[in-house]
């Protein structure tokens, strides 16, 4: 119950810690950050942290999570939402696009810390990792016959490395134009046409996004 009454109190509280973790962590790396920036970061103090979450590493592993959750599910409705091979990939760089400008910090921390999980969630979250990417393999090899496995698996991760490229660098991704150009390299890479222009902005909440 006390659980309950904390959460009456405060619903965006465990919010606001999460994705003030995230853009500390994606600045000063997991080791740099302590449960005292976060809570500083967050309105509160470090030990009201404890209320939400064990310790730090149960923040990170949230994160991740939330990164790996959120693409699966993306890409799940990607497979419901399409007719062919070539729409659904097209639908999944979309939403990796979108996903990497909208919710950068978080993209950074899910490149850089994995090997700060502990390891019982860190081959959970792998598991889930080979979900996500078998969707974009079945994909592409019922497309391109003339492709073997390998070759599968290596277009498939270099166009998600693609997209996420820009994590790596200081860059101004909160416009639709670095996206479109992104979607076009890693749609071409995989030999299917790139989703048609969208006329809506495609980064729908660009205050998130974080200089790298």
């Amino acid at each position: 119950m006390a659980g309950g009454e904390r959460r009456t109190r405060d619903p965006e509280r465990r919010e606001r810690i999460l994705t003030e973790a995230a853009t500390l962590i994606a600045h000063s790396g997991y080791l740099g950050v302590n449960l005292a920036d976060i809570g500083a970061a967050a309105g509160i103090v470090g030990s009201g942290i404890y209320r939400h979450f064990d310790n730090k590493g149960s923040i990170l592993v949230e994160l991740f999570d939330r990164v790996v959750d959120r693409l699966v599910l993306d890409a799940e409705q990607s497979l419901r939402a399409t007719d062919s091979a070539g729409a659904t990939l097209a639908a999944l760089v979309r939403g990796q696009v979108r996903f990497t400008i909208a919710e950068r910090a978080l993209c950074q921390v899910y490149l850089q810390e994995a090997h700060n999980l502990p390891e019982q969630d860190s081959r959970r979250l792998r598991w889930k990792q080979r979900h996500y990417v078998d969707l974009w393999q079945e994909a592409l090899a019922s497309l391109r016959g003339d492709l073997s496995p390998s070759q599968v698996q290596a277009l498939v991760h270099a166009a998600i490395s693609v997209v996420h490229s820009p994590l790596r660098y200081r860059n101004d991704l909160d416009d639709t134009a670095p996206a479109a150009f992104l979607e076009h390299v890693a749609c071409t890479m995989l030999g299917v046409e790139p989703p048609a222009a969208d006329p809506r902005t495609l980064v729908e909440d660009g205050s998130r996004t974080v200089a790298g």
